[in-house]
């Protein structure tokens, strides 16, 4: 057994590097109108390069799980952080919509490594009765890297500029990666690495049916809550509502509360009830916050539909939970790799598509859509979750985790 002290290191390691990748992936909510402004930016153009972020960290996944299962985390994620490095260094310093897109595909192919690399260092450092609450505190606390890119980055935007934000957080990436690498260590003393990663592995996660009923509710759950939290949460406030910058930002606060707080208490939830029944129970919910957006409703009720959107939206995360129940060990990395590839593809897919959706309703002489706009992004993905929550839902349970195949 590890002594606390080092699986308490390695874990404040990777939820340090994780929380950076949060930061990152919400951050366009809030500085969108700028870079519309400044980049003259239409909603399909700025979907689609927020998007990017999501198309690479997507891609990212399949090569992933391979590197993961064959040379562990200490090597894997800090050689992909270098990439963000790079890409956020060109973000703030680009001048057209060519620039931003390319440097936030960068960011999102250098952060593609940091959850998958977490939920393998869990599997190696803490015993199974544990995993899905040590995963999900993990990803609860690096969810916190929204509440940074909310008010707070609304304040700095408003003093020093967004370009200068990502040069800062580019210098911070670059020693969260040092970090990892000088500290971290891919299992506990005396453990011997579990190798793995041959192709033959892929294919095992592939084949198997039980993946196929996650996957499709893992696209439309991950990929709505990242798409909008990632983005379309600030426009439909800014445009819908006619709020003011720090107000957007306090309650994208108050949504990026309720994710972190969804992803820290799934886990232990899942651990004691059964992950298929969390998930699913999480899922209708999720839905139903989707078409209460879709109304548009006051502000007051918006602050607190925002809050259950991102607290029920946080369960996503046991998706990968419920895959690392079906697959052996030494099929962890490939397996969750996998899971998460769809959840991310959803978030790039839906994140841009929304774009589509609101783009073809005329915006007013100001560059804000109209209400109808978003209600018609929110109805289609709602449609989505609960089709899918469907084809989830309806799979014949033999335990807590498992569908027969």
């Amino acid at each position: 057994h590890a002594a606390p002290s080092r699986r308490a290191r390695v874990v404040v390691l990777f939820t340090a590097a994780y929380f950076l990748s949060y930061f990152f992936r919400t951050a366009n909510a809030v500085i969108a109108p700028d870079l519309s402004r400044e980049l003259g930016l239409d909603a399909g153009r700025l979907g689609l390069m927020s998007s990017l972020f999501f198309a690479a960290f997507a891609l990212a996944q399949l090569p992933l799980g391979p590197w993961l299962d064959r040379w562990g985390p200490r090597l894997v994620a800090p050689a992909l952080m270098a990439v963000a490095v790079a890409g956020s260094l060109l973000f703030a310093t680009a001048g057209s919509f060519a620039g931003l897109a390319l440097g936030r595909a960068l960011i999102g192919f250098g952060m593609a490594g940091l959850l998958p690399s977490a939920f393998k260092i869990v599997s190696l450092w803490f015993p199974p009765g544990r995993a899905a609450t040590m995963s999900a505190l993990v990803v609860g606390l690096g969810a916190t890297g929204a509440l940074v890119s909310a008010t707070p980055l609304a304040w700095l935007n408003r003093a020093i500029g967004w370009r200068a934000v990502f040069v800062a957080v580019a210098a911070v990436v670059a020693l969260s990666a040092l970090t990892i690498a000088r500290w971290a260590r891919n299992t506990p003393p005396g453990v011997p690495w579990p190798g793995g990663g041959g192709a033959g592995d892929f294919r095992a996660v592939f084949t198997d049916r039980r993946f196929w009923r996650i996957v499709p509710l893992n696209l439309f759950f991950t990929g709505t809550i990242l798409g909008v939290q990632g983005l379309w949460a600030g426009p439909y406030l800014f445009h819908v509502l006619r709020l003011p910058a720090v107000t957007v930002g306090n309650l994208l606060l108050l949504l990026a509360l309720g994710a972190a707080l969804g992803y820290a208490g799934s886990g232990w939830l899942a651990d004691r009830l059964g992950v298929a029944r969390v998930i699913a129970a999480n899922a209708a919910l999720f839905a139903g916050c989707q078409l209460l957006l879709a109304l548009r409703p006051p502000l007051a009720v918006v602050a607190a539909v925002y809050l259950l959107f991102g607290l029920t939206g946080g369960f996503c995360i046991m998706t990968m939970a419920h895959a690392r129940q079906i697959f052996p060990s030494a099929m962890t990395g490939q397996a969750v790799a996998a899971v998460n590839f769809f959840g991310i593809a959803g978030a790039f897919l839906l994140q841009w598509w929304m774009g589509l959706i609101i783009q073809r309703f005329p915006p007013d002489e100001a560059g804000r859509y109209p209400p109808a706009a978003y209600s018609a992004a929110f109805l289609f993905t709602a449609t989505g979750t609960i089709a899918t929550l469907l084809w989830y839902a309806t799979a014949r349970w033999d335990g807590p985790g498992n569908a027969r195949r």
